[in-house]
């Protein structure tokens, strides 16, 4: 498989430096677009949920849409133009991420876990219709924020929002346009799309030899790439597949005692040789992935041991409640709380001298610069105002009477629900600020924030406090992964209403498809439990139980503040640094990637890390390795739900693979 650079640089020849902009007479919302983005969208979905449920860590996947979408047109009698595959893209993101938007990797989970001694409530399982009616009511509050978001941090500001401007970038050179007109720097992982690169590979051709080339010379070539992407994405799934099938009957092929079967079983040191995972890795980068195996070599290295021999996490290693695992958590939530925290201070200060900006008295010649309009689209491609006003009241009006019937006023009361939703404006607005600066949404960090306030409001209900964070953190997430889109549409000239009708109809089938996919794992498997561990589930909840009752593990309160520090520390320089761009910011660990590697075993860091390192090569292979395991488990579902089990155990010798028999 050649490198994807190789493969997209044989598609750099401008067709048309007018082809960024649409032509006026040519549809941009058209149901092929829409049908792909919902086919890839599915996918994506059922994947999201998978990784989400035994990871906590999902990918909104826009430029791999694209790059699928792209794929998938060719074999249309008319390929999709640049604009349509923004349709494509915007749909598929708006279907795929809706399982961490709706709670369905954390929040449902949490209220499952829920014990009445502790905290005043029996489990709360959700039924097939209760988990639409929660899904119906956080789908669409996120959408319909996303339009007055994006006249300010892509019209008025131009923030960077570095994966949307690389999805732009990827989709300019398979379309063989210009790239567009950005001064972005290049955002590490995706190299094959820099439009540096692209104009520095251009200028050592000879001139002639494009001019020279005939049309069928042209044709064949297109052609020849063409099959190669298909080649490389159909490889990679299908060997992702078949690894994903060998797992399920051969369990050890995914817990690989690396270290020592004593190492496996007591202190879950094992590897998990998923190809999906490598091609995770390949994505997220090397930056992020090796911040992740630090956090896994202090958490499961360090500290795990350290509270085991001294007794403070005296049960099995992997009890989230008396064992190590449990212990190490809160450490994990107290770096990502002071990593969040940190990192929005530069956004809540620029806001703060705005709003004082603001009220201050106008000087002469102040008004043509304040009241300057960059907008570049016409009044008929953008979102009207009023469906706006109505969109943004109609979600809230309905999600609260949703979330009433669904916990009923036992769970939380309507009033608390609206300030849930008040609380996700709000938080929508820094999240996205800080996304759009650094590419990492804070979601984790901002629905600890909203489960601290209602801590205040609502005390003492458990309940309340896990399901209004969870309101306000769908809305901040939702907000960030669509601007991304946005950002994309607006570099290649998109209409802004048909990424919005893309969004609507995505957010929608996913509601049915994201309940549908949840109850099925439900039904097959312990949620959460050793195939799915849920590990953010356990955030919410232990965050949520921590400010009803004050109470923490024993000596886990010194190393949370420890920790706290050094991370708000880091994180302060890893601001400072990226203001003043720095090659070095990349490499200055990321809190919340760090505490990831302590809530996830080492058997998922490993692998990721091996993607991180090899992340120059295919983002082709990487999407076909994620899709590959993520569309195969359904087949696993299946086999699951039908009760055949594995085949052999041998290899394991008892307690090494996760949900083993023995």
């Amino acid at each position: 498989m050649r490198n994807i650079w190789t493969w997209m640089s044989r598609l750099r020849e401008p067709r048309n430096c007018g082809e960024t902009e649409p032509r006026s007479n040519q549809a941009e919302f058209t149901f092929q677009a829409v049908a792909i983005g919902l086919l890839i969208g599915c996918l994506l979905c059922f994947t999201n949920l998978y990784f989400g449920l035994q990871t906590g860590w999902i990918s909104m996947m826009s430029l791999q849409s694209a790059l699928i979408g792209f794929l998938l047109s060719k074999m249309l009698p008319t390929p999709l133009s640049p604009q349509e595959i923004i349709v494509v893209q915007t749909t598929a993101v708006a279907t795929g991420t809706m399982p961490l938007a709706a709670g369905f990797v954390g929040i449902l989970p949490a209220l499952g876990l829920l014990e009445e001694e502790k905290d005043g409530s029996p489990p709360i399982h959700l039924s097939w219709l209760a988990a639409v009616g929660w899904s119906f009511s956080v789908a669409f509050f996120g959408v319909f924020l996303s339009p007055p978001i994006r006249k300010q941090v892509i019209i008025k500001e131009q923030l960077a929002f570095p994966s949307g401007t690389a999805t732009a970038q990827l989709i300019s050179v398979l379309h063989r346009m210009p790239p567009p007109d950005t001064t972005l720097r290049r955002r590490s992982g995706y190299r094959a799309i820099d439009t540096e690169d692209l104009a520095q590979t251009a200028s050592t051709d000879e001139p002639g030899n494009h001019q020279e080339a005939s049309a069928e010379d042209d044709f064949d070539e297109r052609e020849v790439v063409q099959r190669e992407g298909w080649e490389d994405l159909l490889m990679s799934f299908l060997a992702s597949g078949a690894m994903t099938l060998a797992a399920y009957f051969f369990p050890i092929v995914f817990a690989i005692p690396l270290f020592g079967k004593y190492l496996a079983r007591e202190w879950l040191w094992s590897f998990t040789p998923s190809l999906s995972y490598v091609g995770q890795g390949i994505i997220m980068g090397f930056p992020t992935t090796l911040s992740m195996n630090l956090g896994m070599l202090v958490g499961w290295g360090i500290l795990s041991p350290l509270s085991k021999y001294f007794g403070w996490a005296p049960g099995p290693v992997g009890d989230m409640s008396t064992g190590a695992r449990g212990w190490i958590l809160w450490v994990s939530l107290a770096i990502m709380c002071a990593d969040s925290f940190i990192s929005l201070l530069p956004v809540v200060y620029e806001y703060c001298i705005k709003i004082v900006a603001w009220y201050r008295p106008t000087k002469p010649g102040d008004d043509t610069e304040t009241h300057e309009d960059l907008e570049v689209e016409t009044a008929d491609r953008l979102v009207p105002t009023k469906w706006v006003m109505y969109g943004l009241i109609g979600s809230i009006c309905v999600g609260t009477i949703l979330v009433w019937i669904v916990f009923g006023n036992d769970g939380i009361k309507p009033w608390a629900t609206l300030i849930g939703f008040m609380m996700g404006g709000l938080l929508s607005i820094l999240g996205v600020r800080a996304l759009g600066e650094t590419d990492l949404n804070p979601v984790s960090g901002l629905g600890k924030i909203s489960q601290l306030l209602f801590a205040w409001i609502q005390p003492g209900n458990v309940v309340a406090n896990i399901i209004a964070g969870g309101v306000a953190e769908a809305g901040a997430q939702q907000a960030g992964d669509l601007m991304q889109d946005l950002k994309t549409g607006h570099l290649i000239r998109a209409s802004p209403r048909a990424q919005f009708y893309g969004q609507l109809i995505g957010s929608s089938l996913s509601i049915i498809v994201s309940a549908t996919a949840y109850t099925l794992y439900q039904r097959a498997y312990t949620i959460p439990g050793p195939s799915f561990p849920a590990p953010t589930a356990y955030v919410w909840l232990s965050l949520a139980r921590l400010l009803r009752n004050g109470r923490l593990p024993q000596n886990s309160a010194s190393y949370m503040v420890l920790f706290a520090i050094i991370f708000g520390v880091i994180a302060g320089v890893k601001v400072m640094a990226a203001q003043r761009n720095h090659p070095y910011t990349k490499w200055i660990p990321s809190g919340i990637a760090f505490a990831i590697g302590f809530l996830n075993t080492p058997s998922f860091s490993l692998a990721r890390l091996i993607g991180g390192i090899i992340e120059f090569m295919l983002i082709v292979i990487a999407s076909g390795f994620v899709l590959g395991e993520g569309v195969i488990s359904v087949i696993s579902l299946v086999l699951k739900t039908y009760g055949v089990g594995v085949v052999s155990c041998w290899g394991c010798s008892g307690g090494v693979c996760a949900g083993c028999p023995a």
